[in-house]
């Protein structure tokens, strides 16, 4: 999945918690989230000065908060782990470091409890295919 359709994919699934998300798709969202934010800082210092008010980067934030959550439950999903892992968001920075441990970590092969494998790793046993299955680093 490359950067455009990864980001198309997160905002088509906004307020989506069902699911899984692949690395690809939650990594290449939050270089764009990154990348967007230090631009609208740019331009906000450009407009307002320094000190002055972030209005742009502002509301850039609270437009991906919801997708930012939802894609890092679906990325949990991945991992074949409960979306309430998202709390730990919540405290400092020892548990982010541990869901940043979590988000870099490989899915799960094949279905799980949350679904279908969405690199097509694994799948059904009784399924027969001839695509050859996605090599998953």
């Amino acid at each position: 999945m490359g950067f455009k359709d990864a980001v198309r994919t997160v905002f088509n699934k906004y307020v989506v918690i069902e699911g899984r998300a692949p690395r690809s798709e939650y990594w290449w969202f939050v270089l764009f989230a990154v990348l967007a934010s230090f631009v609208l800082g740019i331009v906000d210092a450009a407009i307002f000065g320094i000190d002055g008010m972030t209005p742009l980067s502002t509301l850039f934030s609270l437009a991906i908060l919801i997708p930012s959550i939802t894609v890092g439950v679906r990325r949990l999903h991945d991992r074949d782990m409960s979306g309430w892992w998202m709390l730990l968001m919540l405290l400092p920075l020892i548990a982010m470091l541990i869901l940043l441990v979590i988000f870099v970590m490989k899915g799960t092969d094949g279905s799980n409890r949350f679904g279908p494998d969405p690199l097509g790793v694994g799948g059904d046993d009784n399924a027969v295919s001839s695509v050859p299955p996605v090599r998953r680093d």
